[in-house]
């Protein structure tokens, strides 16, 4: 007899919680090129005619959309969509478009498909993952245009079902502007992941998601009954009963779970034996904060300032950096919030920064090597943080550190920023802490040096996991080999701990290693008391933390120091999580 096996697509798991439902499947339909070439020079501006009155007609949806946003529509999606209006205001895809047409004579909409479909590609090309999400929002607004030049380019049907589960390429701000998110149980998307539009409002809202889930995704039709896993990224399609009633009873024990979660908002995060373990958020912006304390954060433990820099058409200025800084202070409740300085470059293009395209981004010109080199640039955002440190309890983290000499550079510029208040009469707060993002293999194994530079370390897994195994987690061919458990990575990651310790500075984690439940009472039985994620993860990790001890944490540190395998080290730690 033939076993029966049920179909398991395996994505990344973005939002946790377990849907059951029926699909409800987005589809887009693709745009094709004509090759119809123009006959005249007279057309070329009619063309362009076009071309303007379908991207102002574009803008108007977009402001209508966020004009007409009810409740239920997320800040994120907003400002989302407010960035659409700057991508759809962009004079640069217009010169673009603008050249296919009058030197190819290609007609306009050929023009746009070509254009958006570089860009688009230039995007997902990018390492960053906040970077790479964004290719999703060019298409959106590519696709817009496209419909307002009068091709068909969605077939999706909004109207669905409560319950549904969303199935798509991926999701836009606009479709979920457009559907009806009550009656949405889960996303599951081919492409995106932890930062996608998708993962975003999926993580507001408490709704499961998976993303990244490949193109099995597209076998799936609406009206099939799926099982969505927002915690180990698997869609399992037409369960059988077995599964199912298995499932079912998961999502049970996670929805009782969940709600004892939120009880535990006001709850000390100690250990049974009275050890504190701060648990703090990785945030980018001051709208973030409540957020944060609405699950239990005790502060901010990384705030990516880059994204002040991105989509728009030049660098912002010291005032427009203060009061950006300043809104967070004020929201922090005095909690302290660290701030990462800018970290662009090689995948984080800024169209106006004028950055080389380079052969291997992740390895090149960026993040700290972008502030050394443009102290200019550099000494603003300094002045900027200095200042609204007047307002709360700031802290200036530098990113990407290989060396002693950078660490001892930026603290030049720094003093050199203080200087520039003083001379100029502003008012600042002069006693700031200044750490480091351990994320390159040779800080972690020099910690020991760079520990004598500064007040804390901030240990950044997931670039260090890539360094350290020369992986790119979000390709396909070799994703598998990104191991944050494999012994090597835990090693650097134990070190750092330990020699943060020996010279009394603090030792904190701000990669996604730190939301991981499995890795909680290890990181704990190394020594780490600090850990920063996402908001909506801190009530589960503080569960833990809440009902463990450090002599257990410390136990299971020694056992998993004497194994060899990471697949072993992951099998034992999985028998600690709560049943």
């Amino acid at each position: 007899m033939e076993l029966k096996v049920t179909p398991t697509i395996k994505g990344i798991g973005v939002s946790p919680g377990i849907a059951i439902g029926k699909a409800h499947v987005i589809e887009k339909q693709k745009t094709v090129l004509t090759g119809q070439l123009l006959d005249n020079e007279d057309a070329i501006q009619i063309e362009m005619d076009k071309y303007d009155l379908a991207v102002s007609k574009s803008i108007e949806e977009v402001e209508l959309l966020i004009a007409q946003a009810d409740e239920t529509v997320t800040a994120e999606s907003l400002e989302i969509l407010e960035t659409h209006i700057e991508f759809l205001s962009d004079p640069q895809i217009r010169v673009d478009v603008l050249e296919k047409v009058s030197t190819e004579r290609k007609i306009i909409s050929d023009a746009l498909i070509e254009v958006i479909t570089k860009l688009v590609g230039m995007f997902q090309a990018m390492t960053d993952g906040y970077m790479r999400a964004r290719a999703a929002d060019v298409q959106d607004i590519g696709d817009r245009i496209l419909k307002n030049l009068g091709l068909p380019v969605s077939a999706s049907n909004h109207s669905i079902e409560p319950g549904s589960i969303l199935i798509a390429e991926d999701i836009s701000p606009s479709d979920t502007i457009a559907i009806d998110i009550k009656n949405v149980a889960g996303f599951a998307t081919q492409t995106g992941g932890p930062t996608s539009h998708a993962a975003i409002v999926a993580k507001a809202r408490g709704i499961p998601a998976a993303a990244g889930c490949g193109i099995n995704l597209s076998h799936i039709r609406t009206g099939d009954l799926l099982i969505l896993d927002g915690l180990t990224g698997e869609v399992i399609l037409h369960p059988d009963h077995e599964t199912l009633t298995l499932y079912i009873s998961k999502k049970e024990d996670y929805l009782r779970k969940s709600t004892l979660m939120k009880a535990l908002k006001n709850v000390p995060s100690s250990m049974v034996d009275g050890r504190p373990i701060s648990l703090v958020a990785n945030i980018s912006e001051a709208a973030d904060m409540d957020q944060v304390f609405e699950n239990g954060g005790e502060g901010v433990g990384l705030l990516r300032s880059e994204l002040l820099f991105m989509g728009r058409d030049s660098f912002p200025g010291e005032e427009e950096q203060f009061d950006f800084y300043k809104k967070v202070a004020l929201k922090s409740q005095n909690k302290p919030v660290t701030i990462r300085t800018i970290d662009i470059g090689g995948d984080k293009q800024l169209h106006y920064f004028g950055l080389p395209q380079e052969q291997n981004p992740f390895l090149g010109y960026r993040a700290i090597r972008i502030s050394l080199d443009r102290k200019d640039l550099f000494i603003v955002q300094l002045k900027a943080i200095l200042r609204a440190n007047v307002f709360g309890d700031l802290r200036i983290m530098f990113p990407m550190i290989s060396n002693v000499q950078e660490i001892r550079e930026a603290k030049k510029v720094l003093e050199a920023a203080k200087v520039e208040l003083i001379n100029e009469g502003t008012a600042f707060n002069p006693d700031i802490q200044v750490g480091i993002m351990i994320e390159i293999p040779s800080a972690a194994v020099m910690a020991d040096i760079l520990a004598k530079e500064v007040d804390f370390f901030s240990i950044g897994t997931n670039d260090l996991v890539q360094y350290t195994l020369a992986v790119d987690r979000m390709n396909e061919k070799v994703s598998a080999l990104y191991d944050p458990f494999n012994p090597g990575v835990l090693r650097l990651i134990s070190n750092v701990i330990e020699q943060g310790h020996k010279h009394n500075i603090h030792i904190a984690m701000c990669g996604e290693l730190a939301s991981d439940p499995l890795a909680t009472l290890l990181l704990i039985g190394m020594g780490l008391k600090e850990f920063s994620m996402s908001a909506v993860s801190i009530p589960f990790i503080k569960n833990i933390i809440i009902n463990s001890s450090f002599s257990e944490a410390r136990e299971v540190y020694l056992k998993v120091n004497e194994m060899s395998d990471s697949d072993e080290i992951k099998a034992y730690l999985k028998t600690l999580l709560p049943i």
